[in-house]
């Protein structure tokens, strides 16, 4: 059985991993016959959202706990991943990849990915496995993989196509039900809820990364 990671970083769409995001990719993965390993930083979230009033609170909570929420318990630290026993990565989207998986939020162009999450997407690139991103998660392929000139889609938000361009990223413009395929990469990529409106029209394309991925399989 094909083994998916599945990078989570919190748990909620404000300060972590989009949940309807992170539950269709697990869904899908299971439903094309593979196995969905998740892991994710071991880490203080860097912020906390009440998310009905979505303000700041003081809560301090830990990334791996909260990604624990999703997974039913059974996470791992991403420190603790052997990639050779994994076949691809999915990395959900929230506000988790841009603020806890890198600064983006606070630094645009400027940011910077966790040095863990940073080696972890290169060795799966290396080893030449395919890697998917969701929602606003490309952003982190992008600048982790800089240097390799990647393309995805992002949706339609014109500065933060600016910005993915600034770091050496090309952007497709796809509707939420497509998917942006590099294929000199390996990299799958959808926009989910960066166009959205709604949990039926993110599932459609959710879908077909995740199928695209593990056809990309080996």
């Amino acid at each position: 059985m094909k083994k998916i990671g599945i990078l989570l970083s919190g748990c909620g769409n404000m300060d972590g991993s989009e949940i309807h995001e992170s539950v269709l990719t697990l869904l899908y993965v299971d439903k094309a016959g593979a196995e969905a390993v998740c892991m994710a930083p071991e880490m203080t979230q860097t912020e906390t959202i009440d998310h009905p009033k979505g303000e700041v609170t003081g809560e301090k909570r830990q990334v791996l706990a909260e990604a624990g929420r999703i997974a039913r318990g059974t996470i791992t630290p991403i420190t603790d991943v052997n990639v050779e026993d994994l076949d691809a990565l999915i990395i959900p989207g929230g506000a988790g990849p841009v603020k806890n998986l890198s600064n983006y939020a606070y630094k645009g162009t400027g940011l910077e990915v966790r040095h863990d999450v940073t080696m972890l997407i290169r060795s799966f690139h290396t080893a030449g496995k395919p890697i998917g991103a969701i929602c606003i998660a490309p952003v982190v392929l992008a600048k982790a993989l800089s240097a390799h000139k990647p393309v995805v889609t992002i949706g339609n938000d014109t500065t933060t196509i600016a910005n993915l361009e600034a770091f050496g990223a090309s952007h497709e413009n796809h509707p939420v039900e497509g998917i942006c395929i590099d294929e000199a990469n390996k990299l799958v990529t959808t926009p989910a809820y960066m166009l959205g409106p709604d949990i039926a029209d993110i599932a459609k394309g959710i879908e077909k990364l995740v199928g695209a991925v593990v056809n990309m399989t080996k």
